[in-house]
């Protein structure tokens, strides 16, 4: 258990699972785990979907209740709860970070697969920082320099993941408006394109572009996000982000219904090798 890899995000889920298999083995109900450690049903809920950090206290009550009483074996998921505790890298942007994306930041460090659909934006892990500013501005109502600056190395330490050891495979289908609506000026569209052609040549990224003309990109709606893992007791998770809030959908059949969609639209779009042509045309044009 000590030697799950992972992000705290991660980590607080996979001990979770662990939790709730445990629980489920044993006939023990939700109300009764919460009465064992002094919460309710709906706190064991949050603990074994990782949506909140596992006490220490907490999780050697429940593997008492759970009868664990095996010294090594006890302390393998102590320690998880330990790692799962410590902070991720993106706390110290919590001035500026809603509570939301810090799910999908944890997510993206575990993940061996992202693909994304995006329609209105380039996709926030290619965005350039003179595109990723003109978009964060869009977004900070109050026009704050120092929050939009602030947001803006969020995004970019958040690009860091496609460089790193072990890195995940990204396919990303991006939709020909959100390609062609201008995000400052000329140059920085120039420089994005550029830069989109640019990584379309990493071994561990796919870039389609989606044309005006595929109707498989209306069954969408919106950006889409479909982290897969590595580690088993991850399932595929689901991402779709609001303006002030996101869904993470792992209910097998709302996943497959998200991949049946995606496939459909990356079998549309064009090919990325005549995604790059696209763009180099786009580029000549602006």
């Amino acid at each position: 258990m000590a030697q799950r890899r992972g992000g705290p995000t991660v980590l607080r889920i996979v001990l979770g699972t662990q939790l709730r298999r445990l629980r489920e083995g044993r006939g023990v109900t939700r109300e009764a785990a919460g009465d064992a450690i002094r919460g309710s049903h709906a706190k064991i809920s949050r603990m074994e979907l990782g949506r909140v950090a596992q006490k220490q206290r907490d999780v050697a009550d429940l593997l008492t209740l759970y009868g664990v009483v095996d010294a090594e074996e006890r302390e393998g998921y102590l320690e998880l709860a330990r790692r799962a505790g410590t902070p991720g890298w993106w706390q110290q942007y919590s001035d500026v970070m809603p509570s939301w994306l810090e799910t999908v930041l944890g997510l993206e460090e575990a993940a061996s697969v992202i693909r994304s659909y995006q329609v209105q934006f380039v996709p926030g892990l290619l965005q350039t920082p003179e595109y990723a500013t003109a978009v964060t501005s869009l977004g900070e109502a109050r026009g704050v320099t120092r929050d939009i600056t602030r947001k803006v190395e969020l995004r970019l330490q958040r690009q860091q993941l496609i460089d790193r050891p072990g890195a995940p495979k990204l396919w990303f289908v991006v939709d020909e408006s959100a390609l062609r609506r201008p995000m400052g000026d000329a140059e920085v569209m120039r420089n994005q394109i550029r830069h989109l052609i640019e990584m379309s040549a990493r071994p561990n990224v796919t870039l389609q572009v989606a044309p005006f003309d595929t109707g498989a990109s209306t069954a969408v709606g919106g950006p889409v996000t479909i982290l897969r893992f590595d580690e088993p007791d991850l399932p595929d998770i689901v991402y779709l982000e609001q303006l002030t809030s996101a869904l993470y959908l792992d209910k097998r059949a709302d996943v497959e219904n998200y991949l049946l969609v995606m496939d459909r639209v990356s079998a549309a779009a064009e090919t990325a090798e005549s995604s790059v042509r696209f763009l180099e045309r786009l580029l000549s044009a602006l």
